[in-house]
């Protein structure tokens, strides 16, 4: 993890989640991971079932560098059969997401996920009438605990700072909140490690009692506080251990406090409140739409030899014949074997297979009808987040060479553009197949480049 420090301390977002401490402290429920693309830090969790990725982190904040990431992502996306969602966007980069996929994006700012920023001064100074309650706590307890004292937490307070957040976790866990017992234990298996992700951390001690702990981790402009435990026995305690924290570790260069987010509970919500957050700050979640999450059926198409439609029942058995041809197997791409080891699915395996690819919307698929006959099948997949999306074509053997793959292939690219909104259509053959060259070049596809497996095509909507 100790690469990605220089990301998080030149990070502009206000928000917690771009930190080690976050990283570390709450990746058993996220499971976080991360890559660098080009110059930037992309950061990816997997959380209920679904994968969100982060905004990419730029170490100088570059607009164009921060776009190629976003580039990688959604290959990534693409090719992984990943449904690309954002997550902790932060507000000012909103609108760029919304320019780049479109309006129709789904997006949320879950209240009980938002942090608290507070300016670092008020907390230093609790300045004013509005900070008149927190004042009044602080000076009760300097009145009561004349043998306070704050100072920089070292290795030599660990026993000491062990039996106190013992005592912490009686409390917490006596809340019977999942939460609470979660951030608890996070707590006591980041301590021993703070130094080596870079977060600094102060005891409040009334004698030789700790009686307060605080850690946190300086990101660009802010110092985010993520721990902070006092024992409710010594009165004012939290708003002491609030002050002195920020007086200490506070410097130059620390505009902002970031205290994190209140996970919904009302008690912790009306504590924050209170010491008058300058900006309770968004973090966005972002879902793009893709063309195929708005099909709610799959269309007809006519050409003048084809019929293009869903496949039926009754073509069941014709439909498991093509997908059961291992030559046509080989060039598809996929063979149903490898979920096969042993045995052989029934017919109506294979079509199931493909409604179900719908409903996922993952792809959709046309059978290719010549005279009423199913003579193959086409298919749109790989549907990408800039209107692109990918076609490929199969056809049983004894219907190949009277050119109704190419028809195909053209009439269902041409309903790409025209109803669908695409504004590029790809395809690809593995470079021995001849026959798919010469077909996709007859359906009006372009090269437009090779790799050691395949040919690559392209058509768009201007051509």
């Amino acid at each position: 993890m100790q690469a990605l420090a220089p990301y998080f301390a030149a990070q502009r977002t206000h928000i917690s989640d771009y930190s080690m401490g976050f990283m570390y402290m709450w990746c058993k429920g996220l499971s976080p991971d991360w890559c660098f693309a080009g110059n930037c830090l992309v950061l990816h969790e997997f959380y209920s079932g679904c994968n969100y990725f982060y905004y990419p982190l730029s170490l100088t904040g570059d607009e164009n560098e921060e776009d190629a990431a976003l580039d990688e992502i959604e290959r990534h996306c693409r090719d992984s059969n990943l449904r690309l969602h954002f997550t902790n966007i932060p507000e000012e980069k909103l609108m760029r997401l919304i320019k780049r996929y479109g309006r129709d994006c789904v997006i949320n700012n879950r209240r009980r996920w938002q942090d608290y920023l507070y300016r670092a001064e008020d907390f230093q100074t609790y300045a004013g009438k509005k900070y008149s309650g927190q004042r009044n706590h602080v000076n009760k307890f300097q009145k009561l605990y004349t043998g306070w004292q704050f100072r920089e937490y070292s290795s030599e307070d660990a026993p000491k700072l062990k039996e106190f957040l013992l005592r912490i976790a009686e409390y917490q866990t006596a809340k019977d909140a999942y939460l609470a017992k979660e951030e608890m234990e996070e707590t006591l298996e980041i301590v021993p490690i703070m130094k080596k992700l870079g977060i600094f951390a102060g005891v409040l001690t009334v004698g030789e009692q700790i009686v307060g702990f605080s850690a946190g981790e300086k990101c660009g402009d802010m110092v985010i506080v993520h721990i902070e435990k006092a024992l409710r026995d010594f009165e004012g305690a939290y708003p002491m251990l609030a002050q002195q924290f920020a007086r200490k570790f506070c410097g130059d260069g620390v505009e902002f406090l970031n205290r994190m987010d209140d996970a919904g509970d009302m008690g912790l919500r009306k504590s924050k409140l209170q010491y008058l957050p300058c900006e309770i700050v968004g973090k966005y979640n972002v879902l793009p739409k893709r063309a195929i999450d708005s099909l709610s059926h799959l269309p007809e198409l006519e050409t003048e030899r084809l019929l293009l439609k869903p496949v039926g029942d009754e073509n069941a058995k014709m439909y498991a014949e093509l997908a059961r041809d291992r030559e046509r197997n080989r060039w598809w791409g996929y063979d149903w074997r490898d979920d096969f080891p042993e045995g052989e699915p029934e017919d109506g395996y294979f079509l199931e297979l493909a409604r179900e690819d719908f409903k996922r919307k993952d792809e959709m698929s046309l059978g290719i009808f010549a005279d009423g006959e199913l003579v193959g099948e086409v298919v749109l997949h790989r549907f990408g987040y800039r209107a692109d999306v990918e076609l490929g074509v199969r056809l049983l053997p004894r219907f190949e060479g009277m050119g109704y793959a190419s028809e195909a292939m053209h009439a269902l690219a041409e309903y790409a553009f025209l109803k669908l909104n695409m504004e590029v259509c790809e395809a690809k053959c593995y470079r021995e197949n001849a026959k798919s060259d010469k077909m996709l070049r007859a359906a009006g596809f372009r090269p437009c480049g090779e790799d050691e497996t395949y040919f690559y095509y392209r058509m768009t909507a201007g051509n």
